[in-house]
């Protein structure tokens, strides 16, 4: 009898543990119908009471479902997914950015989408255009939260003080440089200096390249010259004082608070639609919009996501983690609350119906969206397993370029040396 009752103690142990330790999301839906998920995101404190509050929507809708939520600042997060990752214990939804989906792709911790469209997430009135910047190597890895188009934003009061009425129609970078020396002459800066790899690779996209080859192995240029002829032109900015040296720009960097725009010293910023809102709101006086310089605006200019929802492949319950997203992408309701903040819905259904409950800066940039749509290209793939430690490197090298202690063309030859070594790793 003590061996049996031994044996049945161990038995019982192992049960346990086995249970303790299987791969990593929700457990599977319990024998009273009820499912718990777990879902993560990054994202400021507005973000994080704005999300609270979708979810608890959600569960007013769906009582059978509980949701555990994880989130934390851009930089913890990452930190924080990948030993959950190792672990193979991921959260059952995930917010994926660009520069990090490739990866969780390709280690095949995120789950192929495709058989949920059109079944658990209605996709219907949402462009092809879109909906495909989640598909690598011909698989679904993420749907987009929202959508971004890139542009310059402006204060057109203070760009009238330095004797400009308006933003040149079809600029170009040559009138952009020409205009930069109007607004130093008056003691502004035109720009606060530009993300290197976001700007450099939409330069490239008017030329037909990408910052990326294909195969991500590799760059999507092979002639130098065009570094050479974007961050040149960068340099001259700094150069005449239509954009800030790095060390000043460097004191304000990720602080709208203290931006040179909002402090009535620049006249605008290049950057994501989504950003706009925020830099309204701070500045509190009127900014508007004006589109990406050419020539070729309209291939360089795209719709990217602002950021995925993806489907972790450990999760036990992916038919309801699919069925939340299908939430985040089509309910009124859930839109309402969410105003856009994570980009303009990608539902066209949605983005008539909560239009009359936007601010007028989220107006402004659902407008200016719209505009932009009908003259973007397809988006280039996202970028590949590497990217990050490349575009820090571009960062890195650029700073240099702009600080003067290297020319235009050691900075190109640099570069490339750096980046085709991290990205010679995926051939």
């Amino acid at each position: 009898m003590v061996k049996k009752a031994i044996f049945l103690m161990m038995a019982a142990l192992l049960v346990f543990t086995a249970a303790c330790s299987s791969g990593g999301g929700s457990e599977q839906g319990s024998s009273d119908g009820s499912v718990t998920l777990r879902i993560a995101w990054w994202g400021s404190d507005a973000r994080h009471e704005y999300t609270q509050k979708v979810i608890d929507l959600y569960k007013s809708k769906n009582p059978n479902v509980k949701i555990d939520v994880e989130y934390a600042s851009f930089d913890d997060y990452w930190k924080k997914l990948a030993p959950q990752a190792a672990a193979n214990q991921l959260p059952d939804i995930v917010q994926m950015d660009i520069s990090y989906i490739s990866q969780y792709a390709q280690n095949g911790q995120l789950e192929d989408l495709a058989p949920y469209l059109g079944n658990q997430i209605k996709v219907d009135d949402v462009s092809e255009n879109v909906i495909s910047t989640g598909v690598i190597n011909g698989k679904q890895y993420g749907v987009p939260a929202g959508v971004n188009v890139l542009g310059f934003q402006y204060d057109p009061a203070l760009l009238k003080t330095a004797g400009v009425d308006a933003i040149p129609e079809n600029m170009t970078w040559e009138s952009y440089e020409a205009l930069g020396k109007q607004t130093a002459d008056k003691g502004l800066y035109l720009d606060g200096g530009v993300a290197p790899d976001i700007f450099f690779h939409y330069f490239l996209r008017t030329k037909g390249l990408s910052l990326y080859n294909a195969e991500g192995t590799g760059l999507g240029y092979d002639d130098d010259k065009l570094f050479v002829e974007f961050f040149g032109l960068m340099r001259r900015m700094i150069e005449q004082g239509a954009a800030p040296t790095p060390d000043v720009a460097n004191q304000t960097k990720g602080i709208i608070e203290e931006s040179d725009l909002v402090k009535e010293k620049g006249i605008g910023v290049w950057q994501w639609s989504n950003q706009f809102v925020a830099l309204q709101q701070v500045a509190n006086r009127p900014l508007d919009i004006a589109p990406m310089p050419g020539p070729d605006m309209e291939k360089g200019l795209y719709m990217q996501p602002s950021m995925y929802w993806g489907v972790t492949s450990n999760s036990k319950v992916k038919e309801e983690a699919a069925k939340f997203i299908d939430f985040w992408v089509n309910d009124v309701e859930a839109n309402k609350l969410i105003k856009g903040e994570r980009g303009v819905p990608i539902s066209g259904a949605i983005k008539e119906a909560i239009a009359p409950e936007l601010s007028d800066a989220t107006k402004q940039v659902f407008e200016f969206v719209a505009a932009m749509e009908p003259k973007a290209s397809p988006m280039s793939p996202p970028p590949p397993v590497g990217s990050p430690e490349v575009i820090s490197s571009l960062a890195d090298v650029v700073e240099e370029l702009n600080f003067g202690k290297i020319t235009p063309e050691q900075a190109a030859e640099t570069f490339r040396k750096n980046a085709e070594s991290v990205l010679a790793n995926n051939k």
